[in-house]
């Protein structure tokens, strides 16, 4: 097919072709880990899409709905319920993520509202906040090309963010994770204060766990969210051992990636899924100064740490 790839598909691994989304899917698909299941739009549609002066071509609809449809059919389900989720080129890279900056829409169903939402996503590329967005990390708005990701829905009883270092501090031994209850919608809009664990990634233990306030959930992404009774305000949404699967499947996509990640997550049948990654931007952008002095090894900086001798005039690191 000319215009859409599967994640399964080794051209999905491709962000030039199919987004920062995708690609990030597609190398999860590859590696085994277990994902919601989907495909990408390319941006040749996008560029169909732009040349026909903003039109869904015919060509593009057709693909879209046959992709649709094969989803549908592999879930069991008439009209599978779908995430509808941009992604853009530049969007999710090592030096940007645009986070926030393009929408995502949650249990969408049937061909003709998956594709009145693919256009939505192409019409967001002039969206105020993905221009201001990009025009504030020195990119052009107009080299912006745009593919969309259509992942079969999870039907969340929580989900959330994993950081596979500390987004505080910045510590690298430490995996951070937070969620809330039902699908992701509350913890990313800022609409609850989610429950927050810390893992030592050494030792694969939870070092410290707070509760939250989780006062809503979204049970569907078409309805407005839910109340949650006072007793599960501040309950854990996860258990001890849900969260470490997670720090686990963390390790493993940091491992791959050679680069600590960004991991967006759902629980579903009290199973982990996969829904994102992407590098994460903080930390990772900013320089890590070498332990021992230039042309020092490690075994002449211990000696001098014992014996203080350090006639050479090399400065020993602060310890810490």
């Amino acid at each position: 097919m000319a215009y859409t790839c599967g994640f399964d598909e080794p051209a999905c691994r491709d962000a030039g072709r199919f987004g920062g989304k995708a690609a990030g899917l597609a190398d999860l698909t590859a590696a085994g880990l277990p994902v919601a299941p989907g495909f990408a739009i390319g941006v040749g549609a996008f560029r169909a899409f732009l040349a026909g002066g903003g039109v869904m071509p015919d060509a593009v609809a057709a693909e879209v709905r046959t992709r649709y449809q094969r989803l549908s059919m592999d879930a069991g389900v008439a009209d599978v319920s779908v995430a509808v989720r941009s992604s853009a080129t530049v969007e999710d890279s090592a030096a940007a993520s645009f986070a926030g900056g393009y929408q995502t829409w949650v249990d969408v169903s049937g061909p003709v509202e998956v594709l009145s939402h693919v256009l939505r996503c192409w019409q967001g590329v002039s969206g105020e906040r993905a221009v201001a967005y990009a025009e504030a990390n020195g990119i052009d708005p107009a080299g912006v090309e745009m593919a969309v990701v259509v992942q079969k829905t999870v039907r969340a009883t929580a989900a959330g963010v994993m950081f596979t270092v500390s987004p505080v501090t910045g510590d690298r031994s430490r995996i951070v994770v937070e969620a809330s209850w039902g699908l992701g919608l509350a913890v990313v809009g800022g609409e609850v204060t989610p429950d927050r664990w810390v893992v030592d990634k050494i030792a694969m233990t939870v070092v410290e766990c707070v509760p939250g306030d989780k006062r809503i959930e979204y049970v569907y992404g078409t309805t407005a969210a839910v109340d949650v009774h006072p007793v599960r305000w501040a309950q854990p949404c996860l258990t001890d051992q849900q969260v470490l699967a997670l720090a686990k499947l963390g390790k493993e996509i940091e491992r791959g990636q050679a680069a600590p990640q960004d991991i967006e997550f759902a629980v579903e049948d009290g199973n982990v899924v996969l829904l994102q990654r992407r590098p994460e931007t903080v930390w990772s952008a900013r320089p890590h100064p070498p332990k021992f002095p230039a042309g020092q090894d490690v075994t002449s900086w211990i000696i001098k740490a014992i014996t203080g001798d350090d006639h050479d005039g090399d400065q020993l690191p602060a310890r810490r």
